[in-house]
């Protein structure tokens, strides 16, 4: 059974996995667990037969606006959906779930699978560093790193203690740790001290890329860890059988170690014609080399000014 966070970028990869682990076990069957809402958003989307939806019903802001109220989504995926959830498991009986993966923002997942005896994997979306960079907010606040706050004298200081983390510039850690996200930051932190209660944890990455992140995450828990690899959608990829690579890859490949910079939008973030102008101006004017991945359809209807930009 897998009970995803209800985001675009939560349920890619969450899908992802589910659909790697039906087509290595034959006899799997996955419940995939989603709002309504989100059950019209992707429920046409191909998929293997053995992975079916089941739905909760519609207590949370809409995907649509929940950028605008996203305290309230918030709080609403962490106090509404715990109750659906159970009687979702009540009628799941042929079979039974034998297990919930679970996003590990969902913070009563852990909880429900203790009540029932179900062991829970939780999935961290993100990259290891980040989330080791998170559960030690306790380390930023001490040393009044946190919040960070526009125009703080500090943003320019390096921090260098957060295990598995490089040293980072202040004011280059990701925008939740900057002051107007602290209150959302507090509450996925609750998320975060159910953990211990998990049986697994996975992260969609590499082991070569975070080493110390992921040995960190090891010693730390008594349960097995493990970077499943990129959840990315191997199997729909359209790859040319003639051997080629696809030109961004050979730039990629020409340009110096941890040189380029790589900006992606998401589906998450809006962003007005004149932000974008301002971001392209000032990536141009910084001279760093960079690889952009547009949010999609975005760039159909940008202004010829924006497109020059580019």
């Amino acid at each position: 059974m897998a009970m995803l966070w209800p985001g675009r970028g939560h349920i890619n990869p969450m899908m992802n996995l589910c659909k790697r682990l039906v087509l290595r076990d034959p006899n799997l069957i996955v419940t995939f667990v989603v709002t309504e809402e989100w059950l019209g958003f992707i429920g046409s989307d191909p998929k293997p037969k053995r992975i079916h939806f089941a739905t909760l019903p519609n207590l949370i802001p809409s995907e649509l606006i929940r950028v605008h109220e996203f305290t309230a989504f918030i709080d609403a995926v962490q106090t509404r959906l715990e109750d659906p959830f159970e009687r979702l498991l009540d009628r799941l009986i042929s079979p039974p779930p034998t297990v919930i993966i679970a996003d590990t923002n969902v913070v009563w997942a852990v909880r429900v699978g203790a009540r029932r005896n179900i062991p829970v994997a939780s999935l961290w979306t993100w990259s290891a560093t980040i989330f080791s960079l998170f559960l030690h907010s306790d380390l930023l606040e001490y040393r009044g790193h946190f919040p960070i706050r526009p125009l703080d004298s500090k943003e320019d200081e390096i921090v260098d203690y957060i295990p598995g983390l490089s040293p980072v510039r202040l004011r280059d850690l990701p925008e939740i740790f900057h002051g107007y996200s602290y209150q959302s930051f507090g509450k996925f932190k609750k998320c975060y001290d159910e953990l211990s209660k998990a049986k697994y944890l996975l992260f969609p990455s590499v082991y070569e890329l975070e080493p110390k992140a992921i040995d960190f995450f090891t010693s730390k828990f008594d349960f097995p860890v493990y970077a499943t690899g990129p959840l990315i959608l191997f199997q729909e990829l359209s790859v040319g059988n003639d051997g080629s690579e696809p030109d961004f890859i050979k730039w990629l490949d020409e340009q110096a170690e941890s040189s380029v910079l790589y900006i992606s939008q998401g589906s998450f973030l809006l962003v007005s014609e004149a932000q974008m102008e301002e971001i392209l101006e000032g990536v141009r004017e910084s001279g760093v080399r960079f690889l952009w991945d547009p949010k999609f359809g975005w760039l159909v209807g940008a202004s010829q000014g924006l497109k020059r930009l580019l």
